[in-house]
């Protein structure tokens, strides 16, 4: 077993074999005396989303306060679970559910 095989067995990976006999055409290009060079440009709409990605990067998913003080909560057995809340919430997932699957 080579250590290759191993490596695309566990990641799944698929390699492809080129037949060496089979001709394929080239294409090659030459500029006279000068270097080719390619420029890329980026739309305004992706300068704006680099930007609000970088936003979202900065700053926290929750609230770590809440986070520690729920968790000292519940250290202290003094969490209480409100029934009724985590049931309103139970329907109205399951009403959301059931409406996105219809349209």
């Amino acid at each position: 077993m080579k250590i290759n095989d191993s490596i695309q067995k566990t990641t799944g990976l698929v390699t492809e074999k080129v037949d060496s006999g089979t001709s394929k055409k080239t294409q090659t290009s030459s500029v006279s005396g000068a270097a080719a060079t390619e420029s890329v440009t980026l739309s305004p709409l992706s300068s704006q989303l680099q930007s609000l990605e970088a936003k979202i990067a900065t700053q926290t998913v929750y609230d770590a306060d809440t986070v520690d003080a729920i968790k000292t909560a519940i250290t202290n057995g003094q969490f209480q679970v409100d029934s009724g809340k985590v049931a309103d919430g139970l329907i109205q997932s399951v009403k959301d559910l059931l409406t996105s699957v219809k349209t």
